[in-house]
């Protein structure tokens, strides 16, 4: 039982690993690499969010859920300003922190045993298994990072042309 139990572990870590960090991070990149730095942080209304402060966000986010709710580190969070803040951080540095953030999140997931995934723990206001935080965390990836495309889509014109070196038809 014990090794179908580490390849439960296997398999959940390494589709984080593909949908999170092979798949959301670069595209969000990709993003970064075609915007003007004056659309990255442009709100459409009051309302909505620009594509840098939804990078906060996400960074924030998988901090928090990641780093420190599975990996214990200390969390620091303060949500409000991932959408308020005037620090207009550059594209490469929120490349930079993506990137870092990729490398933190592999780390600590590489060291997950079976047990630790229906192990409870608190996040925000909220107690959930390790699982549930790492499903969180992918689902809230893959949501943000279609609104980025969406909108760099939007401002920009792009064809992110993401899958043209995919065969996606059957032959």
């Amino acid at each position: 039982m014990a090794g179908t139990d580490n390849q439960m572990v296997g398999i959940l870590t390494s589709s984080f690993e593909q949908f999170v960090c092979e798949e959301s991070i670069p595209r969000i990149v990709q993003c970064l690499s075609i915007l003007e730095p004056n659309q990255l942080w442009k709100r459409p209304h009051k309302n909505s969010n620009s594509i840098g402060h939804l990078i906060l966000h996400l960074e924030g986010n998988a901090k928090q859920y990641i780093l420190s709710g599975v990996g214990g580190a200390p969390d620091h969070r303060k949500r409000k300003l991932e959408f308020e803040t005037t620090q207009f951080l550059s594209k490469a540095e929120l490349k930079s922190r993506l990137e870092r953030l990729s490398k933190a999140m592999k780390q600590v997931l590489k060291g997950l045993r079976p047990e630790d995934l229906i192990t409870e723990k608190k996040v925000q206001i909220y107690h959930m298994s390790v699982m549930k935080m790492m499903l969180h965390v992918m689902e809230h990836f893959s949501y943000h990072t279609g609104q980025i495309v969406f909108y760099t889509k939007l401002l920009t014109e792009a064809d992110m042309k993401f899958y043209d070196d995919a065969q996606l038809n059957h032959p």
